[in-house]
């Protein structure tokens, strides 16, 4: 599941919070209100690159200020961000995040299943958003980072606990590199590097395992 549970981490982030206690569990509402591929985008902007405008993310996602302001507002209200009272003025908000991980429990998704579709929906397609953006930007990128560009699919015939595992596996490995970057004591040659990944039953293959 998205931002799953691996949230018992030690190292704080630069506002000098635990980054455990930055972690949002989603519920029904939470579901609803991320229930857009732009808001999801919203969301991780504020948490990768710190506090903006609505003018700054238009001008990152390509859109106009408006669109990027009414979903702010929605956010806001919903408790994904905040206004950073520090920064603004009265011609132009400042936003920020409210969290560092989202995380979506099994429960949840049972018993609210179509809020939590369209919510892995735009989780989805702010994924292949972000890619697309990365692939565009490929040609301008410092040569030294080319040979790091990795798109990979792999095909397993999992049982589901194994799946699960491999998920609780892949998250203890980006886990343990979080860990090394809190613990690093210059961020001297480091760029934002965007690390998706998805464990998803082929439809074939849940067909075939449903009950008659």
């Amino acid at each position: 599941m998205t931002e799953p549970r691996e949230e018992a981490p030690t190292p704080h982030d630069e506002a000098g919070q635990a980054l455990a206690e930055r972690v949002v569990v989603l519920d029904g509402k939470g579901l609803r209100a991320l229930a857009h591929p732009l808001r999801v985008r919203l969301v991780g902007l504020l948490r990768q690159h710190g506090p903006a405008t609505a003018t700054q993310l238009a001008g990152r996602l390509s859109l106009n200020s408006g669109a990027t302001s009414y979903h702010l507002r929605q956010l806001a209200a919903a408790g994904f961000v905040e206004e950073d009272t520090e920064r603004g003025n009265a011609r132009e908000r400042w936003w920020r995040a409210v969290h560092q991980l989202t995380t979506v429990e099994p429960e949840i998704v049972e018993a609210e299943p179509e809020a939590a579709q369209v919510f892995l929906q735009s989780v989805a397609a702010a994924h292949t958003l972000r890619l697309q953006q990365g692939l565009n930007e490929l040609a301008t990128m410092p040569r030294v980072w080319g040979p790091a560009l990795n798109l990979s699919d792999v095909m397993l015939r999992l049982t589901p606990e194994q799946a699960r595992e491999l998920g609780r596996e892949l998250w203890a490995v980006l886990k343990r590199y979080r860990d090394e970057i809190g613990q690093a004591e210059s961020d001297e040659g480091r760029e934002s590097v965007a690390v998706q990944f998805h464990v998803l039953p082929e439809p074939a293959g849940v067909e075939e395992g449903r009950d008659a």
